[in-house]
């Protein structure tokens, strides 16, 4: 691009496209001077247009640097090539040599052989792809993200002059029989990560209460009395099956009996049968008013749990009714891809998992019960995909992208075949990782890393085998305080910590202490105080030192469990060394009790701290002397570095924890622990990242905790890392200003033969 501000830029180039499509001549005539505008613009030796024909066609419209007698001749199919890649998932590309890449489809007749680098982006118009702008160079030209941005901005725009000017018939681009020739694209939210291909099953449940006033008051009790204990039956039943027998899944769905007992909920349905509504008049009054409350609760927690009272007051109208939308498995497909507004965690568990393939919601959340279950059962989902039910018909072939929250609505054979190859790939990648199960992780140069596990529930310790991890490096203890009526005791929290230690089979577990408020609420914790920020507000070590019987209690439980075994205590959210203190004197307290009542002791105990909170940075010299080892907490470190809320979408992509500044800042932690030989690890999002994992051990860190799916990818990387190199590379590297270190971190990597 020219010299002048990127933005000035770009509405310069806009400014003369717009007078170009204005002015005189054919519309052919004109596309072809757009063409050369936007080459000039962006100084670029070719600019291409390819629009989208009848029968999944890309046809070459308009160029400016190819040979002009390719133009209406040159055609790929969707999928083929790299404009039909493009095209087929929706998504731009920038390749400084085009023609190394596989996709690379070669046309004698443009005569690109001379073009070595490529930039690509899809002309989208009202969510359907109609073609790609393209633009080459003769060099190996790296492209910077403001050009991408440059050709995204440019090509929406042309995307609706193309619309305006019957380039392709009209005829061309109208549905047919309902389905459209061309394949809907839909974005939403990422809930769970993966690709599936299936039908579209629309859950859609539909209850007619035609009887809304009681005859007699005392036989509509007794029928939802009778009602209610068959819902909870059922919910029993659900919760025995051999499907959820443990694991978050399982917490949440005791969760949800929890809330289907709920002394209040039963009571104000009764209370309006009482004023004369039938039973389920009465419920579905009931759920009206509890919605119209809920929707004017900001805190996103309780808002999700209106979705498990909707499913809920469901099966309790179909208890009563005898009808609705009971499921008859028979006559399911094979592949379904599920999709509905929302849905409530039993609900989707009333689908055969066999058959369930993906999962498509036009509301949802990551934190949301249904989620979590989705996420055990290992099916992507795709949340908050506006008006998806009013753009889908039942039985519609659908493609579920779960990794880029993108859905495929009645996708043609080539872009199928291309998620099928995608599916494939993938299933290929996981016997190879499967294969390395139990190997070393160890990088040629002869270094050993530790690959441990992020867990929460028992069942995440039971893929410590299945994975190969060393051990679980952050076992989050929380989930069993946030799913019950009340504090759990001594007794029950020792019950499970005893059983993740016997599970564990001797490999090193680390505890985190409670990290709870914030967005983590308890439901027996009736807090009047509404935090605006309550990512940094009141929670984990803060609250539990405020309520120090709680820290106490779980830490004797700790001992208890401990007993005989290897014991790593880790405390969260420290943000000054007193705050270490307070809490090692209470540690301290419990293990004088504990010695006392003639408790076995731990086979060794180690005590350590979460870097989460940046001014810890500044009182390293005399953390370390405190602790037996640090966990840097990347998440919120990050977020907190940054001044980033995390859970805000505007802000997802804005800062790149693969910097000058957060490389620096790890780097100096794991020099200053090396320094006085304290342990460091890591266990954020970070550390399940291949590429972000590399880097990690670019700067020294030795032991990275990470979610179970995401080992047998870490550990490719590592054996195929020359980790002695890769440190010299990035300590020059750090020494730059640049926004991302990402894209230099990513050509290394090819370069090297570094398996990302």
């Amino acid at each position: 691009m020219s010299a002048a501000h990127p933005i000035s830029s770009t509405r310069r180039l806009l400014s003369r496209l717009r007078d170009v499509m204005a002015g005189s001549g054919t519309a052919q005539e004109r596309l072809g001077k757009v063409v050369a505008a936007i080459a000039a613009d962006l100084v670029t030796e070719v600019c291409s247009v390819y629009l989208l024909r009848a029968g999944e066609v890309l046809e070459l419209f308009a160029t400016q640097g190819l040979k002009p007698s390719a133009v209406h001749k040159t055609r790929l199919r969707l999928g083929e090539g790299l404009i039909g890649e493009i095209a087929a998932h929706a998504s731009p590309l920038a390749l400084s040599d085009a023609q190394n890449h596989p996709s690379f489809a070669f046309r004698p007749e443009t005569g690109e052989e001379a073009f070595h680098s490529m930039m690509g982006v899809p002309l989208v118009r009202e969510g359907r792809v109609i073609g790609v702008l393209a633009v080459q160079n003769r060099t190996k030209r790296q492209y910077s993200e403001e050009e991408l941005e440059t050709l995204e901005t440019v090509a929406m725009v042309l995307s609706e002059l193309v619309c305006g000017s019957e380039l392709v018939g009209r005829e061309e681009t109208l549905p047919v029989d309902g389905i459209g020739l061309l394949p809907l694209r839909l974005e939403g939210t990422f809930l769970n990560g993966g690709l599936a291909q299936g039908v579209a099953v629309l859950h859609r449940p539909r209850f007619v209460v035609r009887q809304l006033v009681a005859e007699e008051p005392d036989k509509e009790l007794e029928d939802l009395g009778a009602a209610i204990k068959d819902m909870h039956g059922a919910l029993d039943r659900m919760l025995e099956s051999t499907l959820v027998t443990s694991g978050e899944h399982r917490d949440v769905l005791e969760a949800y009996r929890m809330i289907a007992e709920d002394a209040g909920w039963l009571s104000r349905i009764e209370d309006a049968v009482r004023s004369g509504l039938t039973a389920p008049a009465a419920v579905q009054k009931v759920q009206n008013d509890t919605r119209l409350r809920m929707n004017q609760i900001a805190d996103p927690y309780f808002r999700e749990r209106i979705q498990d009272l909707d499913d809920l007051a469901n099966r309790l109208l179909q208890h009563l009714l005898g009808d609705g939308p009971g499921l008859d498995v028979s006559e399911l497909p094979e592949n379904v891809i599920l999709v509905a507004r929302n849905l409530g965690p039993a609900e989707l568990l009333d689908y055969d998992p066999k058959r369930l393939r993906g999962l498509i919601l036009e509301e949802g959340s990551p934190s949301s019960h249904v989620a979590i279950i989705a996420r055990a059962l290992d099916i992507p989902v795709v949340g908050r995909v506006a008006g998806v039910l009013a753009k889908i018909e039942s039985l519609d072939p659908v493609i579920v992208d779960g990794d880029n929250a993108q859905v495929f609505l009645r996708p043609g054979e080539d872009v199928a075949q291309v998620f099928y190859d995608s599916i494939a790939a993938r299933e290929q990648r996981r016997a190879i990782f499967a294969r390395l199960r139990d190997l070393p992780a160890e990088t040629p140069d002869g270094h050993a890393i530790s690959l441990m596990l992020n867990a929460g529930l028992l069942v995440d310790v039971q893929h410590l085998a299945e994975s190969g991890a060393d051990g679980i490096g952050l076992y989050r203890t929380e989930i069993p305080f946030m799913v019950r009526a009340e504090l759990p005791d001594v007794e029950s929290q020792a019950t499970l910590y005893r059983k993740v230690l016997d599970e564990a089979g001797g490999r090193p577990v680390v505890f985190r202490t409670l990290d709870a408020g914030g967005d983590k609420v308890l439901p027996y914790w009736n807090s009047t105080e509404e935090e605006e920020n309550p990512a940094m507000g009141w929670r984990a070590i803060r609250l539990t030192l405020d309520r120090p019987a709680i820290l106490r209690q779980q830490l004797r439980a700790l001992l208890l469990a401990g007993a005989g075994h290897d014991l790593r205590i880790m405390f969260p959210m420290i943000a000054e060394v007193a705050e270490f203190d307070a809490a090692r004197r209470l540690l301290d307290r419990e293990l004088s009790r504990h010695a006392a009542a003639g408790g076995a002791p731990p086979s060794d105990l180690r005590v350590g701290a979460m870097l989460e909170v940046p001014s810890l940075l500044f009182q390293m010299p005399a953390l370390l002397k405190r602790v037996d080892f640090l966990s840097v907490g990347s998440n919120d470190l990050f977020q907190f570095l940054f001044a980033s809320d995390r859970g805000n979408p505007r802000l997802i992509d804005r800062y790149d924890p693969l910097s000058p500044p957060v490389l620096n800042a790890l780097r100096t932690v794991v020099v200053n622990c090396a320094e006085k030989g304290v342990p460091v690890s890591l266990c954020g999002e970070m550390g399940g990242h291949p590429l972000d994992a590399m880097a990690l051990l670019g700067v020294g860190f030795r032991t990275i905790s990470m979610s179970p799916p995401a080992v047998g990818a870490i550990k490719a990387m590592v054996r195929s890392l020359d980790l002695g190199e890769l440190e010299h590379y990035i300590r020059g590297l750090c020494e730059t200003d640049g926004h991302t270190l990402r894209p230099k971190l990513r050509a290394y990597a090819k370069d090297h033969g570094v398996a990302i």
